[in-house]
């Protein structure tokens, strides 16, 4: 059967639902995340930085293995993941509703007048998917830009309270896509300990909280 610009737009619209949040999945540190016996036996005595050093943090990985980043993404990706099948579902849906309008098309079984107002009630609905996608996904993005920013803030007060003990002169960041330490003493890479710091404040900080609920 051949398909009409109507049945081609619909189809369309089910294949962009289909991949319109996908790249919100993603995560956006690409480093391999340690296992957890691994992160506990990052190894801290390798740093032989003191007062006064010049130190890096790897951030990149030091992100994706904390566990604060680790706990705001996977609930963020599961309210993402419903959404995509919700969106996902009613798409299906509109794709059905249109082949079996366009199957009473083709053999008679509509009037002109009937086969234009349900024609214009399958766009309208589609169009109506088009805008409350495009809507969610605005406040995807928003949200997601506000769970980064906790986690950039977190991360941030934690080290500048780390350097007010351990009085670095300057702390650089380094990444897989901004690589600012090219050549450098790898006992100056203070990413084990502040992760480790990290992670044990987030988790206290959490069980605290889970007690006083």
């Amino acid at each position: 059967m051949k398909k009409t610009p109507l049945i081609l737009s619909i189809i369309a619209l089910v294949v962009a639902l289909a991949a319109a949040v996908l790249s919100v999945l993603k995560p956006d540190f690409k480093t391999k995340k340690t296992t957890p016996e691994a992160a506990d036996s990052l190894n801290t005595d390798a740093i032989t930085a003191v007062a006064g050093d010049i130190v890096y943090v790897q951030l990149d990985s030091l992100i994706a293995n904390y566990d604060m980043y680790n706990d705001l993404m996977t609930a963020f990706q599961s309210k993402v993941q419903g959404i995509q099948d919700d969106f996902s579902k009613r798409g299906r849906r509109l794709e059905s509703d249109a082949k079996a309008f366009e199957n009473q098309v083709q053999k008679g079984l509509l009037t002109r007048s009937a086969a234009e107002e349900q024609q214009n009630k399958l766009l309208q609905r589609q169009q109506n998917l088009q805008n409350e996608m495009a809507k969610k996904d605005a406040e995807i993005q928003e949200e997601q830009a506000v769970l980064n920013n906790q986690v950039y803030y977190a991360v941030k007060e934690f080290i500048e309270k780390y350097n007010e003990e351990h009085q670095f002169s300057l702390i650089l960041t380094t990444s897989g896509v901004t690589n600012t330490v090219l050549n450098v003493n790898p006992g100056l890479d203070i990413t084990a300990d502040v992760l480790r710091g990290l992670n044990e404040e987030y988790i206290k900080n959490r069980n605290s909280k889970s007690v006083a609920e």
